[in-house]
């Protein structure tokens, strides 16, 4: 089996964020379903994409990814627990990255997708620059304005972040897009 085959012909999104201190569940539940608070307005865009149609037809695949202090890179769908230690700086970022190495889980995991919007921390971001975490031309960066040129430098759509991580008017943007595109 070709694992770089795709089996639909739909486009395939993968949405990542980073963990939020505001856990929606106690116990085991979905990454998707745990983190409130900041990481909402990413989930609503999600949910959008998931739901929406085109020409009567599904209009894309969307994935959900975070980033958790705990667990390192995690699809939204994997059950996970709360925790208390939530990162919040760039050592933080660090300290995570070498214990779990979500760098390298994102890049073994966005080869697979079409185009993969990206709503972290500026630290965490510039993290993912250095490391040349994902190909240049599938990204839609929500970011801090020091990196726009750097975005466009790399063929990668760039949004100035606003709001908690996205913004209203940027998941308009981005939904508008991948309508676009399909």
């Amino acid at each position: 089996m070709n694992m770089n085959s795709k089996k639909s012909n739909l486009m395939s999104v993968l949405v990542i964020t980073n963990d939020s201190t505001v856990f929606l569940k106690k116990g085991l539940t979905s990454a998707f379903e745990m983190f409130g608070g900041r990481a909402e307005e990413v989930k609503k865009l999600v949910a959008r994409l998931d739901l929406a149609e085109k020409d009567g037809k599904k209009m894309c695949d969307v994935s959900f990814g975070v980033i958790s202090s705990r667990f390192g890179f995690v699809p939204g769908n994997y059950v996970i627990t709360n925790y208390e230690d939530v990162m919040s700086t760039k050592e933080d970022y660090l300290r995570v990255q070498k214990e779990k190495d979500y760098l390298g889980q994102l890049n073994q995991i966005s080869k697979y997708f079409d185009k993969i919007i990206i709503c972290v921390p500026k630290d965490m971001f510039a993290m993912m620059l250095e490391d040349n975490t994902f190909q240049d031309g599938k990204v839609i960066a929500v970011t801090n304005l020091s990196f726009e040129e750097e975005c466009k430098r790399r063929g990668w759509t760039y949004f100035e972040r606003k709001g908690a991580r996205l913004g209203n008017e940027n998941a308009e943007k981005i939904y508008r897009m991948i309508q676009k595109a399909v």
